[in-house]
């Protein structure tokens, strides 16, 4: 049996006052003291983190622990195991003798095992002539036993940490899902503001969260995106008070029928075609055939924007459309800029300009183009054109397309804002997402 003596390390291995204290530690079990040695294990692989122990490390532990006869650690069932490091490394499923000698060394410095060696080092049990273990030398898991307790509470701790850091991150997420789908109403809604400010602020928060943040990094984040959230909250909550006041039912009525149930968080290009798939236009509906093995089936490529234009109380300028800022063209559409003069758009005329030679680029007929104009109005041409060369690769005909979508502009059925709001997101930096 266990004697409980102080013992020094075989060798060259020198005692430490932490290898003291874990034996003395050792000492102070109970008589009646007993644990699961596998629920303990569990335990342990919740605690690692604030044990500092590494998942090979607890691998090693796991074979130490399948060599002792008893399911229950106990005083008096003797704590000591003394395999040798090739049963160790079968039981590892192979992990190299070397690397096993390491992380027994790390779970002693850990204070989980106490090393009981023989005079050389050897590993080994003698017994009485009843067969019965008089001296053991090898692995004491006395100190297993002995911080139980400690093992349980930190596990515990470990427990209630992730837990919090869960809950983080899915406030995290509903706040973003606040933000974009709040800044796209406004911007649906021609609110005056600084939305686009806004948006770029709310990115650069996302953007700037690290890959594996702490629990601080995540509670700061969550503290600024509810804080913004509630900047937007109160921009819009005054607009419609100050509408209530002014009387004006129409507002009112656009307002609601004209709210857009689509998050630019959620829409994807809705003239993009899935991976693998061969888009060719439709001559009757301005459509897609998406081929994919032998069906085909046909997929109206602006459905998003159909059901957006048919929407009473849409604002119509121009060509019948709603227009848009130039700068938010320009953010989601930033390939457009290389073909402006000088590569750079100053203003609609360098747009309308950088069109132009898009069209003959992509080989959209004058005709086609200038029918688009004619319906659309000249600078939601450009700007369809500058949304169909950001898509190009995913459009097989794009003077097909381009009159598809000039059919649907006369007959009321397309708008370009749910194709903008899609390319923003589509073309905003890669940010890391959270929950």
């Amino acid at each position: 049996m266990e004697t409980g003596s102080i013992t020094t390390p075989f060798g060259r291995r020198s005692m430490t006052l932490g290898m003291l204290a874990s034996q003395v530690m050792a000492g102070e079990i109970k008589p009646d003291q007993s644990v699961d040695k596998w629920k303990l294990f569990r335990l342990l692989c919740d605690a690692k983190p604030l044990l500092g122990i590494s998942d090979r490390a607890l691998a090693v532990l796991n074979a130490l622990l399948s060599f002792y006869p008893k399911n229950e650690l106990a005083q008096g069932n003797g704590l000591i195991v003394f395999p040798s490091n090739i049963q160790l490394s079968l039981r590892t499923h192979g992990m190299a003798e070397q690397t096993v000698r390491r992380h027994l060394a790390a779970l002693v410095e850990a204070g989980l095992l106490v090393r009981k060696d023989s005079p050389n080092g050897k590993r080994y049990v003698r017994r009485d002539r009843a067969g019965e273990v008089d001296e053991a030398f090898g692995f004491s898991l006395a100190p297993l036993l002995a911080r139980a307790e400690e093992i349980e509470q930190l596990a515990a701790a470990v427990m209630a940490e992730r837990l919090h850091v869960q809950r983080l991150r899915e406030r995290i997420t509903l706040c973003r899902r606040d933000i974009a789908k709040l800044i796209e109403a406004a911007v649906e809604e021609e609110i005056p503001g600084d939305w686009q400010g806004l948006y770029h602020k709310f990115r650069d928060l996302i953007e700037g969260l690290p890959r594996s943040p702490t629990t601080a990094q995540l509670e700061l984040l969550l503290d600024e995106l509810t804080a913004l959230r509630s900047d937007i909250l109160n921009r819009l909550e005054r607009r419609v008070k100050s509408t209530k006041q002014r009387g004006n039912a129409d507002y009112i009525e656009r307002h609601i029928q004209n709210s857009n149930t689509e998050s630019i968080s959620e829409l994807e290009p809705s003239f993009e075609t899935k991976q693998g798939a061969i888009a060719e236009p439709d001559n009757d509906r301005g459509a897609v055939t998406v081929e994919k093995g032998r069906g085909k089936a046909a997929h109206p490529i602006g459905e998003k924007e159909e059901e957006q234009s048919r929407r009473p109380g849409v604002r119509n300028d121009g060509g019948g459309l709603k227009s848009f800022p130039l700068g938010l063209v320009l953010q989601a559409c930033p390939e457009i800029l290389a073909y402006g003069p000088d590569g750079a758009i100053r203003n609609w005329r360098d747009l309308m300009a950088a069109a132009v030679i898009v069209r003959s680029m992509l080989g959209v007929s004058p005709s086609a183009y200038e029918e688009a104009a004619n319906v659309m109005g000249p600078e939601n041409a450009a700007t369809v054109m500058a949304c169909i060369l950001e898509r190009g690769g995913h459009i097989n005909s794009a003077g097909g397309y381009l009159r598809g979508l000039t059919r649907r502009s006369e007959e009321g059925e397309f708008a370009i804002g749910p194709m903008l709001m899609a390319l923003l997101r589509a073309n905003a930096p890669a940010g890391r997402k959270v929950g």
